[in-house]
C-alpha cells in the first residue's frame, strides 16, 4: 500500500491528499457518507495494515497501563476505528496517537497527511481544559448503571485524583473512562460446549445466527454473578435477528415474483460503517443522519442491515448503543404514549430497565423508517414539544420531540425518507447530515440483467436495448425496477416482438408491465364500466401525486370513487398493498405505479362528457416541466410518463393493453404553456439538465419537440451521466433559436469501461460508431445548424483529444456563427492545436476566454502562432489563472508586438514579471487589463514606457496590484504625455494613499480624454478626497465617472464634495459607498444639489451587492446625459 502512494516530497499537499481518496470522495456532493469526514486516509489501508494498526493501538503503553480491549477493535471497520479514536482520545490526542502508530508502521506519507489534517482542524478541536471539564462532569454524574464502582474503576479513579497537572489528569480520566467501558462491554468468547455467558445451554439445532457467537451479550467482568441486564439484552438482540433477518424485505414484489431474485447494492454495504463517521470541523459524529433516496432504492434494507449488524455486535460495538427501530407511521398511529412506552413495545419485558436506558441518552440510537408514509402531518407548535420522556404525548408530538432533539438531545437519530420529503421535516431537524442512496451502478445493472436472463444471447440483446435508452436504463438503478424491466423485455422477446417497436420509450415498458397486472373483469359491475374502474384508480394516484400523499384512507378512496371490490381486485393484483393499522389504509405497491397511473389519468378520454378529459392548468404543467432534472421533484417521473404517453406509438399500445381511449387535449395545452414559459426568463439551473429535456426525450416526435423548444434561448447544462448527454443531444439539436450555451461534461469518454464476456472488464476506445461519441457529435452539430448561437462556454469538463477534435471541426464549419468561446476550469488536454486553428479559419470568432485552465508551453506557442496569422480575426483575448511558465509569457509579450488585430487583452491572476519585462506595445490594442498580477513599480515603469507608444488604448486597469504611491508614479507621469485617447483608468486596490492625490489632480487638469477614474479600496482619507474635489471644481475637468468606494473618508470632506455639484456640469456618476459619512455627510451632500439645476435630475442609488466582473470593471459604469447618479449605502 505504501509503495503506491506518492510521497509528500514529490507532490504538493493537496495533490497528495487527493491521490489517496477514491473518486466518490474527491468528487462527491454533500450527500456522500464520506463528506467532511476525518481521517479518510485510513480507508486506503489494506486489511493487513488495518489489523496491524489495531494491534499497535492495543499494545500502546498508557500512563496507567490500561489498554483497549482487542475484542472491541478486532472486527471494527476503518470508519468505526476513527470513531473509536475520537471517542477515547479527545481533542488532538486522536491525531497524535494515529501519527505515532503510523510512524511505527513506517508509513511516512500517512504521517504527513495526519499532521496536515491536524493543522487544519486544530483551531476547532476541544482544548485539554474543555475535555477535562467535560469528563469531570460526566464523572460526577455517573451512576451504578455504568458499573463505575467496580474495583477496576475505583482503583483507577483513586489514582486519577493523585495526578498533578491538568494534562496528566485529562489523559488519566480518558483512560479511566476507557477502562470502565471495557469492564462494561467486553464480549465473552463462548466455550466449545456452546454455553452462553450466563450458563444457559444452546440447542444443538439452533441456527448459527442465533448463537452467542453471533450475539455477544455484554457482561461486567468485575463480578462473577450473572447480569439480568445482559440476559435481557441478549434476548432483545435475538428478537431483532428473528425480525430483521434476512436484511432485505420479504414483501411481495409487484406481479409474479417466481423469477424475482435479490441482488445486493455493493456501495450501500460500504456506507453502513460510515454513517456515524466523525466529521469536520470538530471531529465529532453527527447526531442526526438522514438517509434519503428514490422509492425502492434500499433505504429500509439499509436500516434492517444496521439492526442485524448491531445485534451481531458488528456495528460500532465499542459504542455500547441500544438501538431501536420504528416505522414512523406506527409511532404516529398509536394514541398517546410516552417514549418509555414506545421502547417497551419494541423490547417487551424490559420495563425495569427502560428508565436506566433513557437516563443515558448518549447510548441510544433511534431508527425511524418510512417518514414519507406518515398519514398525519408533523405541524407541531414549538410550545407543544416536550423534553419529558415519561410523559404521554400524541404520536405526532412524540415523534416531533424526538426528531427536534427537544427530548433526549444526546441520543442519535437515523431517519429514512424520500428525497422530496425534506421540506416537511426541515423545520424540526438541527444540523442533520445527509446520505443519499444511489442504487445500482451501471455494472450492477448489467450484472443483474445478465443474471436474470441466464447469461444468454437474449440477455445481451436486452442489456444493449436498455443501455441505449438511458432513461429506461436509469430506472434500473432501483433493484425492483431492474427486475421489472427485465421481466417486461423477456415477455416481449418471447412473443417474438421487435423491442424497438413494442417499447418506443421507457413509458411503454412501464405501461406494458402494469397492464399485465391489471385485473380486467370479464363482466363489469352493474352501472360501472371498465373505464370508470380505471379512472378511479388513476384518480387516486393523481390525488396522491399532487398532494405528495402515498398512503390512502377511506376518505381518499371515496373521493376517487374506488369501491371495496376495486380495492380487493387491486390488492389481489399487487397493484395496491394494505398498510397495517386500526383503520384499513392502502398504498401503491411501488411508487412508479402511482406515477404512471397519475399521468394516465390526464390523457384518458371520456366520450359524452362536457370536458372529455381531465384538463391540466398552466401551473400544473409548469410544476411538471420546469423543475431540475432527475428525481429531485416528486413529479419528475409523472411528468416524464405524461410526455411519454404523448408519443403516438406508445399511445396506441396503451389503448390496446388498457382497453381505453386517449385524448390529445392536454398535449395541445402543454405546447401552449411551454411557449409562454420559455418566452420569460427562467432561472438558470444550479446543476443537471432541465426536467423539460427528460419529458421531451420521452415524446420522441420531431415536430412536437421543435415547437416546444422554439422559445428556448439559453441552455445551461451539467451533464453528469450518459443519460444527461443523450437527453441534451436530442433536445439541443431541436433548439432552433438558441443564442447561448454553457456545457459542463463530467462523463469521461476517453475510455469507456464495458463488461466483457464472463463479467470481466475491458476498455473500449472511442470509435465513431460508439453511441456516446455520436451524442457528442450531435451536441457539437448545434454550432453548425443554429445560426443564432453566438456564445459557447465549456466549464469543468472532461474533454480528451478526440472530443476536442469533434468540437474544433464544428467550430471550423462554414455555417458556424459563434462569436465568443469561453473555456473555464478545464484540463490542459482541451487546449489542442486543432482548437487554436479555429482562430484562423473561423472569421466570425472574435472573443476567446481561457480561465482557470493550465496553458502549457505548446498551447501558448499554438496560441501565439494563431494570433500572428494574418487571417486571425480575434478581437478579445482573456487569460485568467493560466498557470503558464515565465518563458511562455515572454512568448506572448513578443507575439503582441506584431501587427495583429487584437483589440482587448485581459490578463488576471497571472504572474507577469517576465511578460512586463518584454512587453513593448500592441499597436491596435484598445483595452488592456492586468488585474491581480502582482505587478511592482518596475513593471509600471515598463508599462508607462509602452503607453507612450500606444495610439489606440482607451481603457486600462491595474486593479488589485500592490503598486503603492511610488509604484504608480510612472503611470501618472505618462498620462500627461499620452498620444492615445485613454478614457478609463482603474486603480482600485492598489495600496494608494492621499500622497498620490496631487499627481491625480495634475492628470485631471491636463488630460482632455480621461472620462472615468476608479480609485476604490484605497486609503485616500479626507485629505486626499478634498484635494480631488478641488480639481473637480475646475469647469474644464472632463471627468464623468469617479469611483471612491471604501476610501476611508468621512463627512469632513462632504462639504467640498457638495460644492462640486454646483461647479462641475460634466460629472455623471459618483460612487461613495462603504465610507462612513453618516447622516451629517448625506445631508451635506443633498444640500449641495443646485436649485437652478444644470441637469434635469440627481439620482440617489443604493450600492448593488453583486460582484462586478473583470470586463465590467474595465468598461466602467454607464452614464446618461444630464443625469448625476450618486451611489451610496443610503440605508446605513
Amino acid at each position: 500500500m505504501s509503495d503506491a502512494i506518492p510521497g509528500p516530497s514529490s507532490l504538493s499537499s493537496s495533490v497528495v491528499y487527493a491521490s489517496f481518496l477514491p473518486f466518490w470522495i474527491t468528487s462527491c456532493c454533500s450527500t456522500s457518507p464520506y463528506d467532511k469526514g476525518i481521517m479518510l486516509y485510513l480507508l486506503y489501508l489494506s486489511k493487513e495494515e488495518l489489523q496491524k494498526f489495531k494491534q499497535l493501538l492495543v499494545r500502546r503503553e498508557f500512563s496507567l497501563s490500561a489498554h483497549p480491549a482487542w475484542e472491541q477493535l478486532e472486527a471494527a471497520s476503518w470508519a468505526e476505528l476513527v470513531h473509536f479514536l475520537t471517542q477515547y482520545f479527545p481533542g488532538r490526542q486522536a491525531w497524535d496517537v494515529t501519527h505515532n502508530i503510523f510512524a511505527k508502521m513506517n508509513q511516512q506519507n500517512m504521517c504527513f497527511l495526519v499532521q496536515k489534517e491536524l493543522n487544519a482542524l486544530l483551531p476547532m478541536l476541544e482544548s485539554n481544559e474543555e475535555v477535562l471539564l467535560k469528563l469531570e462532569k460526566e464523572e460526577v454524574g455517573s451512576s451504578d448503571w455504568d458499573s463505575r464502582e467496580s474495583p477496576n474503576y475505583v482503583g483507577v479513579k483513586h489514582r486519577v485524583r493523585k495526578r498533578e497537572g491538568r494534562k496528566q489528569r485529562v489523559q488519566a480520566i480518558s483512560v479511566c473512562l476507557w477502562w470502565s467501558a471495557r469492564a462494561i462491554r467486553a464480549p465473552v468468547v463462548v466455550s466449545s460446549h456452546h454455553q452462553s455467558p450466563h450458563g444457559d445451554q444452546l440447542a444443538p439445532s439452533e441456527p448459527p445466527w442465533r448463537s452467542a457467537r453471533a450475539i455477544r451479550a455484554p457482561v461486567a467482568v468485575s463480578s462473577r454473578r450473572q447480569s439480568p441486564r445482559g440476559d435481557q439484552l441478549r434476548e432483545y438482540k435475538l428478537r431483532v435477528l428473528r425480525k430483521f433477518f434476512p436484511e432485505w424485505d420479504r414483501i411481495t414484489w409487484p406481479g409474479n415474483c417466481v423469477d424475482f431474485f435479490y441482488q445486493e447494492v455493493h456501495k450501500h454495504k460500504t456506507f453502513l460503517p460510515c454513517l456515524f463517521l466523525p466529521r469536520k470541523p470538530q471531529g465529532r459524529p453527527a447526531k442526526t443522519i438522514i438517509i434519503d433516496g428514490a422509492p425502492g432504492i434500499g433505504k429500509t434494507t439499509l436500516a434492517r442491515k444496521l439492526m442485524v449488524a448491531w445485534a451481531r455486535n458488528q456495528f460500532y460495538a465499542h459504542k455500547g448503543w441500544f438501538v431501536f427501530y420504528f416505522q414512523c407511521q406506527e409511532v404516529t398511529r398509536v394514541g398517546e404514549q410516552s417514549c418509555s412506552e414506545l421502547i417497551e413495545r419494541q423490547w417487551p419485558g424490559c420495563q425495569a430497565l427502560v428508565s436506566k436506558i433513557l437516563s443515558k441518552p448518549d447510548q441510544l440510537l433511534f431508527l425511524f423508517d418510512g417518514f414519507e408514509k406518515l398519514s398525519r402531518p408533523l405541524f407541531v407548535r414549538q410550545r407543544e414539544l416536550s423534553a419529558d420522556w415519561s410523559r404521554k404525548l400524541p404520536g405526532t408530538v412524540l415523534l416531533s420531540s424526538l426528531l427536534s432533539k427537544t427530548m433526549l438531545p444526546e441520543a442519535s437519530v437515523l431517519l429514512t425518507m424520500r428525497m422530496n420529503s425534506w421540506w416537511v421535516v426541515r423545520p424540526l431537524l438541527k444540523s442533520p447530515f445527509f446520505v443519499t442512496l444511489r442504487g445500482f451502478t451501471m455494472m450492477e445493472k448489467i450484472q443483474y440483467l445478465r443474471t436474470y436472463f441466464g447469461n444468454t444471447e437474449e440477455g445481451e440483446r436486452a442489456v444493449d436495448f436498455a443501455r441505449r435508452n438511458t432513461i429506461l436504463f436509469s430506472l434500473c438503478r432501483v433493484p425492483a425496477l431492474c427486475w421489472m424491466v427485465g421481466s417486461c423485455l423477456r415477455q416481449q422477446m418471447q412473443a417474438g416482438v421487435d423491442l424497438a417497436e413494442a417499447c418506443p420509450n421507457a413509458t411503454a415498458v412501464v405501461a406494458l408491465y402494469i397492464s399485465s397486472l391489471f385485473p380486467f373483469r370479464a363482466e363489469p359491475l352493474p352501472g360501472r364500466t371498465h373505464l370508470e374502474h380505471l379512472e378511479g384508480l388513476c384518480h387516486l394516484a393523481s390525488l396522491g401525486m399532487w398532494s405528495m400523499k402515498w398512503v390512502f384512507g377511506k376518505e381518499d378512496l371515496e373521493e376517487a370513487k374506488v369501491d371495496e371490490l376495486d380495492v380487493s381486485s387491486f390488492l389481489g393484483a399487487d397493484i395496491l398493498q394494505e398498510v397495517g393499522g386500526e383503520e384499513p389504509r392502502y398504498t401503491f405497491a411501488f411508487a412508479i405505479f402511482q406515477e404512471f397511473l397519475a399521468a394516465l389519468f390526464h390523457v384518458l378520454y371520456f366520450p359524452g362528457r362536457p370536458t372529455p378529459f381531465h384538463l391540466l392548468g398552466h401551473g400544473d404543467i409548469q410544476y411538471l416541466i420546469a423543475s431540475p432534472g432527475g428525481s429531485r421533484s416528486h413529479l419528475a417521473h409523472m411528468g416524464m410518463f405524461l410526455f411519454g404517453l404523448f408519443n403516438v406509438s406508445c399511445a396506441a399500445m396503451v389503448r390496446r393493453v388498457f382497453r381505453c381511449e386517449l385524448s390529445w387535449g392536454n398535449k395541445r395545452k402543454v405546447l401552449q404553456t411551454m411557449s409562454l414559459l420559455l418566452e420569460g426568463d427562467l432561472p438558470a439551473l444550479c446543476c443537471g439538465v432541465p426536467q423539460l429535456f427528460y419529458c421531451l426525450t420521452e415524446v420522441r416526435e420531431e415536430d412536437f419537440v421543435s415547437q416546444a423548444l422554439s422559445g428556448y434561448r439559453k441552455a445551461v447544462l451539467k451533464m453528469q451521466s450518459n443519460k444527461d448527454v443523450q437527453l441534451s443531444a436530442f433536445c439541443l439539436k431541436r433548439c432552433r433559436r438558441l443564442q447561448e450555451m454553457e456545457l459542463t461534461l463530467m462523463v469521461n469518454f476517453s475510455q469507456v469501461w464495458w463488461p466483457g464476456p464472463g463479467d470481466s472488464l475491458h476498455a473500449a476506445e472511442i470509435q465513431e460508431s460508439d453511441m456516446q461519441y455520436q451524442w457528442w457529435q450531435d451536441i457539437c452539430s448545434v454550432l453548425t445548424t443554429n445560426e443564432g448561437l453566438a456564445v459557447l462556454t465549456l466549464t469543468k469538463s472532461i474533454l480528451e483529444a478526440p472530443l476536442v477534435k469533434v468540437l474544433a471541426a464544428a467550430l471550423r464549419h462554414p455555417q458556424c456563427k459563434l462569436q465568443k468561446l469561453s473555456l473555464r476550469h478545464l484540463g490542459p488536454s482541451v487546449l489542442h492545436k486543432d482548437l487554436f486553428c479555429v482562430l484562423v479559419e473561423n472569421q466570425r470568432l472574435s472573443s476567446l476566454e481561457i480561465q482557470y485552465t493550465e496553458v502549457g508551453t505548446e498551447a501558448m506557442r499554438d496560441l501565439c502562432a494563431a494570433l500572428r496569422h494574418p487571417q486571425c480575426a480575434l478581437q478579445c483575448l482573456r487569460l485568467e489563472y493560466c498557470m503558464a511558465a515565465p518563458e511562455d509569457w515572454i512568448d506572448l509579450a513578443k507575439g503582441l508586438q506584431n501587427d495583429i488585430r487584437l483589440g482587448s487583452l485581459l490578463l488576471r491572476r497571472n504572474p507577469l514579471e517576465s511578460f512586463m519585462a518584454n512587453y513593448v506595445s500592441a499597436s491596435r490594442l484598445e483595452r488592456l487589463s492586468l488585474e491581480t498580477c502582482n505587478l511592482t513599480g518596475l513593471a509600471c515603469e515598463r508599462l508607462a514606457s509602452s503607453l507612450q507608444q500606444s495610439k489606440m488604448l482607451t481603457h486600462l486597469s491595474l486593479a488589485d496590484n500592490p503598486l503603492g504611491d511610488e509604484g504608480v508614479k510612472p503611470i501618472w507621469k505618462a498620462l500627461g504625455q499620452l498620444a492615445c485617447p485613454l478614457q478609463r483608468l482603474v486603480l482600485r486596490k492598489c495600496a494608494l494613499t492621499s500622497a498620490c492625490c496631487p499627481d491625480v489632480v495634475s492628470v485631471l487638469s491636463q488630460s482632455q480624454t480621461l472620462r472615468s477614474l476608479d480609485l476604490s479600496f484605497n486609503s485616500l482619507m479626507d485629505k486626499g478626497v478634498t484635494l480631488l474635489c478641488e480639481a473637480l471644481k475646475n469647469p474644464d475637468c472632463s471627468l464623468q465617472v469617479l469611483e471612491l468606494e471604501q476610501c476611508l473618508f468621512s463627512s469632513v470632506c462632504c462639504s467640498a464634495m457638495s460644492s462640486v455639484f454646483l461647479s462641475n456640469p460634466s460629472l455623471r456618476y459618483l460612487d461613495l459607498s462603504k465610507n462612513n459619512i453618516g447622516l451629517l455627510g448625506i445631508l451635506t451632500l443633498v444640500g449641495g444639489f443646485p436649485s437652478h439645476r444644470q441637469r434635469e435630475e440627481v439620482l440617489l442609488e443604493r450600492k448593488a451587492k453583486e460582484d462586478v466582473g473583470m470586463l465590467a470593471r474595465l468598461s466602467g459604469p454607464t452614464v446618461q446625459s444630464n443625469y448625476l447618479k450618486i451611489v451610496q449605502d443610503w440605508n446605513s
